[in-house]
């Protein structure tokens, strides 16, 4: 009696995920010892595709990293503009004890300039490294800075900063260390040889009656199940307007 795989729609997975959910599926196969259920060259033709999908997660890495600098990048751009916005908006109170203050702060904004948002990524690290040097070597500007309550900006900014530029030195080596894939090109393959195993899962279920196909088969419909659960899941969120995009992969948001 020939045994079901379920079908999972592999192009939903992101890239984060599809690695996951292979290395996952090979686990399990590999506990029921495919070669004594006649499925060994159905199973190494998935298996031959880990070293490429490897170069997928690698490319993720690389990915993941322009997404955190963008955040980060945004964060500094915030913080800057917060920084002067104070500034100014302080500067249109009748607060005698805070002009001196402000009359600093606006100096020294003038000097750095608040268009550093609008430079790129390298120029705006710069820019922000010399505007927070002189922050730690003028006594007046952090004392101005206390003042207007604006020390924990500057702090956050500092943080930020510093932050932003070793990812950006991480992301510079990992993409000079990787090889650019065509990841299309690579998941189609794999799509192909998932396909084919199932096929010949199911095949050699209505062959051979005397071996147990339906122990692993139930553990792979349950795995498939979950990543289907997951999916719909998004998909309703999706539909919802939330967020998904920057949402954790499925199997790590199963931890």
């Amino acid at each position: 009696m020939e045994t079901r795989i379920n079908r999972l729609p592999l192009t939903h997975l992101w890239n984060s995920e599809y690695a996951i959910f292979v290395n996952q599926l090979i686990s399990i196969l590999e506990k029921y010892e495919p070669e004594v259920l006649h499925l060994k060259k159905a199973f190494e033709r998935i298996i031959a595709m880990l070293p490429v999908l490897g170069k997928i997660k690698a490319q993720e890495r690389s990915n993941a990293l322009t997404i955190s600098l963008h955040d980060l990048d945004a964060e500094r751009d915030t913080l800057i503009t917060a920084i002067a916005s104070q500034v100014k908006t302080m500067g249109k109170l009748s607060l005698p004890t805070v002009a001196p203050f402000v009359a600093v702060l606006k100096r020294f904004l003038d000097i750095h300039g608040c268009d550093i948002c609008d430079a790129n990524y390298n120029a705006a690290t710069e820019r922000t490294d010399k505007m927070l040097a002189e922050y730690d070597a003028n006594t007046d500007v952090k004392t101005a800075a206390e003042g207007l309550n604006l020390k924990i900006l500057f702090d956050q900014l500092r943080a930020v900063n510093t932050n932003f530029a070793r990812l950006f030195l991480q992301r510079t080596r990992e993409d000079a260390a990787s090889e650019k894939v065509d990841v299309r090109a690579i998941r189609l393959e794999t799509d192909d040889a998932l396909l084919a195993f199932f096929h010949a899962f199911e095949f050699c279920s209505s062959e051979y009656d005397d071996l147990d196909y339906t122990t692993p088969a139930n553990e792979l419909n349950n795995l498939i199940d979950y990543y289907k659960t997951q999916l719909k899941a998004r998909n309703t969120r999706r539909n919802k307007g939330e967020e998904v995009s920057k949402e954790a992969p499925i199997a790590e948001a199963s931890r």
